[in-house]
């Protein structure tokens, strides 16, 4: 992908084909996607290469509706025969699908048809890296957390890069596009031996190859956090405060996006169904989502179906605001979309969030439980049982136990539960919001959870 200018009229070229084929055979309305993309990724273990990964492939997708009725095809076959083939085959789908009366591209009023309706969001970087270059990078990261005294093995290490292409457009004058890049370091190890061994990770993952921790930082990470692990214990059960670290902290807001999913809220099967402009948070918390954070994780200018997207304060002083909308929920709950949709090739579009958050409380993590006399800081969470019905949690975790506001010895083997409902009402934010993930949320306190131990 080196002259893009080129490939991005080439793409849009062929998407308005496909728009005009459809229309011409029927279809009273149609959008089309197309994403290339490249990808090279390297992996390394005990001073040796063990694969080497590159992949580069193009797909697009075509949707047609005739009315209410709508089919989608894709293909990774640019020639014009295949082109005029998915129409063929599109027009032909739509007219034997039951017709969903919610169905329909989305509001024109809604698109993102001016330049300035589309930012620039510095997603991509031309950085070019070799093979011999993520060589580099993995043998580093592991050499680095090898060589401190206790790690015993290596699980293996990691250097990808990646970039990507999105082109779209619709049969009511929306077209839009965007480049994207990524760049990553992980690394996996093993301290200790026989039934004394404990494994951690560490990893770095940004849009800019610049903004990447060291490989260096990143391996030391990775060996401090699975030295500090050995010698667990197992705590007795209990109902005590837990601290959620943010690299599992972030799970919790994650239900959060389930539950208010649009597309679960028009189904019914959402704990928070009933609780739109009520208080779901104790009154310290603040959620938001961001799409146009500069080179954020998952920032994007626009949305799936080429709308407008601003930012959502979702949840204000605890009370919930809104639903993460497409157009297909937003109009199943006699709403508007807020810009939330999400798609691929061969999919419609669905509700996503983008850089969605946890605002910063007023607290340090120290801070946060320093007033504990006893209490459980959780670094990992195992399993996925969490009903997002009931809101009931349980699932399996591993930390560090809380003795007088401190950090103290290492724990595994237990359980933490309780429900979503109580947890999200009795939860304290610190301030060490970071944005990592996509999905982020600072150091968070949680009172009054069980712990099921021995």
């Amino acid at each position: 992908m080196t002259d893009h200018k080129n490939l991005q009229e080439d793409y849009l070229e062929k998407l308005n084909y496909l728009i005009d084929r459809a229309k011409k055979a029927g279809a009273s309305d149609c959008d089309a996607l197309l994403y290339s993309g490249q990808s090279s990724s390297i992996s390394w273990r005990l001073g040796k290469l063990e694969d080497v990964e590159r992949s580069e492939g193009t797909d697009l997708g075509l949707r047609v509706f005739l009315g209410k009725r709508q089919a989608i095809v894709s293909s990774s076959d640019m020639s014009k025969k295949t082109l005029d083939l998915l129409v063929e085959r599109a027009v032909d789908m739509a007219k034997n699908a039951p017709e969903d009366h919610y169905a329909g591209l989305a509001d024109p009023d809604l698109l993102a048809l001016k330049s300035s309706d589309i930012p620039d969001l510095d997603l991509y970087d031309d950085t070019e890296k070799s093979a011999e270059d993520l060589k580099t990078l993995a043998r580093t990261v592991e050499e680095t957390a090898l060589g401190i005294k206790g790690i015993t093995n290596s699980e293996g290490a990691s250097a990808s890069s990646g970039k990507g292409l999105i082109v779209t457009a619709n049969s009511n004058g929306f077209s839009g596009h965007y480049q994207s890049s990524n760049f990553s370091i992980s690394i996996s190890v093993i301290a200790g031996k026989d039934n004394g061994m404990e494994r951690d990770y560490a990893y770095s993952s940004k849009r800019h190859f610049s903004d990447l921790r060291e490989a260096t930082s990143i391996g030391q990470e990775a060996a401090e956090k699975t030295l500090r692990r050995l010698q667990a214990r197992k705590v007795k059960t209990c109902q005590v405060p837990v601290i959620f670290d943010p690299r599992v902290s972030k799970t919790l807001l994650g239900h959060l996006a389930g539950a208010i999913n649009g597309a679960a809220i028009a189904r019914g099967t959402s704990f928070l169904k009933d609780k739109m402009e009520k208080p779901i948070f104790s009154s310290g918390i603040s959620i938001k989502d961001n799409p146009h954070i500069i080179r954020g994780p998952s920032s994007k200018p626009f949305d799936g179906e080429g709308c407008r997207n601003q930012k959502l304060d979702i949840v204000t002083d605890g009370i919930l605001n809104c639903w993460i909308l497409d157009s297909t929920s937003a109009r199943q709950l006699g709403l508007v979309t807020n810009g939330r949709a999400s798609r691929g090739t061969s999919s419609p579009p669905h509700p996503s969030s983008t850089n969605l958050y946890i605002d910063k409380g007023k607290f340090t993590p120290s801070e946060l439980m320093q007033d504990i006399k006893s209490g459980f800081y959780v670094t990992d969470l195992i399993g996925m049982g969490v009903n997002g019905i009931t809101g009931d949690y349980s699932r399996g975790a591993s930390g560090f136990w809380i003795e007088n506001g401190k950090i103290t010895y290492p724990v595994n083997e237990v359980t933490i539960a309780g429900n979503l409902k109580d947890m999200f009402m009795s939860m304290t934010a610190a301030d060490d919001l970071d944005f990592i993930y996509g999905t982020d949320a600072p150091t968070l306190r949680v009172d009054g959870m069980m712990i099921a131990g021995e």
